[in-house]
């Protein structure tokens, strides 16, 4: 009887468990709410099973690859590493809760059926993204995310969202034409795109140093439209007409992170650090992130509509990730790489309890927060914890990442950071401590711009639970960092790989 090899096929089953469910519910009739809401929770359960059974296995050894030829020297790669296994726990686990937050937010809103489906089939795209073994399944998985995202955030019809998603393409058309020009001028001089820790190009390609220069650019450029970086950030603060579930996907799960991780793979595991380094393109990729880091924040600082606050806070905040990928040393690619996950942890909180307030009260904008503290306590105590998060306050996990970043920059002769990290955090506090004192200390007005009762409880449990349990794991993230099984740990095996030959 013929076994099945689980180390061959279990890669591909975490990408089915999001794949099947999201096609089958394309087909259910609107009214069919719980088999829908069956496949949703089934599928986000069996992929959370799955990703532990997966670093349960890596642990113990086992080397996990699918891989099926495209064309002669090319082949689709689903690999799982010690870097990709981060993304992908990451995104299992906030898939799940982001889905009881999307099931409660669109309760009897039109067409469920076809926003679960490309619901389902954006966290598909994004654990392809994650569990690619080289750069073309990347470049692959990375333009199917472009696409199944698009629906989601035009999912409303409004003139409004018609045209954030016109400029969405827009930039992530162009960013995708941009990565594939550099895929394949990559493989025409190296003859190979499979990911190696260290870096592959160095060991394939003899010269060429101004066209290895010219395409590390143009993968960059590719992968930073998704990672808002500076000046390609544009789409992301319209992108923020979406329903609340889909902003939180952008900036916590799915698109953002994908550039940010697609940024990552490029400097370690396509060019390598050293290499990187010795081409040039190293520093100007950190600076790049520092202005990045100090213009969201600026921009921040004036917007009155809450989520475009959020959205410009993720614009800096993303570009941590960057800066600690490109300062050059072990420590501060700790404090960027688990930024990766602090981030999205917080940052979701945020969106979950951006959409509490518009869904039970109609409140959109700062200038009508006030007093909001005291008619959903329990919301806003998701929202502050996340905010100091985002501050870098001790001990919230935000705190653990701006800590290594410091201590890296400085061991690595970059002083010139810690002034950026300093101003970002104050910027930071000048962002979100006003939403909080509003929202915490003043009076609230005679009535909300268009309120829901719940009863006795302050909204929707299903809108209620997803932020409170985002934020309990944000502070327990900073809280615990030490511990073996924190994401700071396994981070810091990933740099040990990474800077260890």
């Amino acid at each position: 009887m013929y076994a099945i090899n689980w180390d061959v096929w279990l890669p591909l089953c975490i990408l089915a468990s999001s794949l099947l469910p999201g096609l089958l519910i394309f087909f259910l009739p609107e009214e069919r709410v719980v088999m829908r809401t069956l496949l949703n929770l089934g599928g986000a359960s069996l992929k959370l099973v799955l990703v532990g059974i997966l670093i349960w296995g890596v642990f113990n050894g086992h080397h996990y690859e699918f891989r099926f030829s495209l064309l002669p020297g090319l082949d689709l790669v689903l690999r799982a590493d010690a870097l990709s296994l981060l993304f992908v726990a990451l995104s299992a686990v906030l898939w799940l809760i982001t889905t009881v937050y999307a099931i409660g937010y669109l309760e009897g809103s039109p067409h469920r059926s076809r926003f679960f489906g490309f619901f389902s089939l954006c966290v598909t795209a994004t654990v392809g993204v994650a569990l690619a073994g080289n750069l073309m399944t990347f470049l692959l998985f990375f333009e199917m995310l472009t696409l199944v995202t698009y629906p989601l955030i035009v999912h409303r019809g409004t003139q409004e969202a018609r045209r954030a998603g016109r400029i969405y393409l827009a930039y992530t058309v162009a960013g995708g034409t941009s990565l594939l020009v550099g895929t394949v001028w990559l493989y025409g001089l190296a003859g190979s795109l499979e990911f190696t820790s260290q870096g592959f190009v160095a060991d394939l390609v003899t010269g060429h140093r101004v066209e290895l220069v010219i395409i590390f650019v143009l993968l960059i450029a590719g992968v930073g439209v998704k990672a808002a970086l500076l000046p390609l950030h544009g789409w992301l603060p319209q992108a923020m007409v979406a329903a609340a579930p889909v902003s939180a996907l952008l900036h916590a799960v799915a698109v953002v992170k994908a550039g940010a991780f697609g940024i990552v793979r490029v400097v370690y595991d396509v060019y390598g650090i050293d290499f990187a380094v010795s081409l040039g393109v190293a520093l100007p990729l950190a600076i790049l992130a520092a202005v990045t880091i100090l213009y969201g924040s600026v921009r921040a600082l004036f917007q009155d509509d809450l989520k475009r606050r959020l959205a410009f806070s993720t614009v800096s905040q993303v570009s941590y990730i960057v800066l600690g990928t490109a300062i050059v040393g072990p420590v501060a690619a700790v404090g960027g790489l688990v930024h990766l996950v602090h981030q999205g942890v917080m940052k979701i909180t945020l969106f979950f309890c951006a959409g509490n307030l518009a869904e039970t009260l109609g409140v959109h904008k700062i200038s009508e927060m006030d007093g909001v503290g005291r008619r959903m306590p329990w919301t806003m105590a998701a929202f502050t914890i996340g905010a100091f998060g985002m501050i870098g306050a001790p001990p919230m996990a935000g705190f653990i990442s701006k800590w290594y970043l410091g201590l890296g920059a400085l061991e690595a002769g970059q002083g010139w950071v810690v002034p950026v990290l300093v101003g970002s955090s104050l910027l930071n506090a000048a962002y979100f401590l006003p939403v909080l004192y509003r929202a915490w200390f003043k009076v609230p007005a005679a009535s909300w711009p268009a309120e829901r009762s719940f009863g006795r409880v302050e909204t929707s449990l299903a809108l209620l639970l997803p932020p409170l349990i985002t934020a309990f794991l944000s502070l327990l993230l900073g809280l615990l960092a030490s511990a073996p099984f924190s994401p700071l740990q396994w981070v810091r095996f990933i740099i040990t790989l990474e800077y260890v030959p």
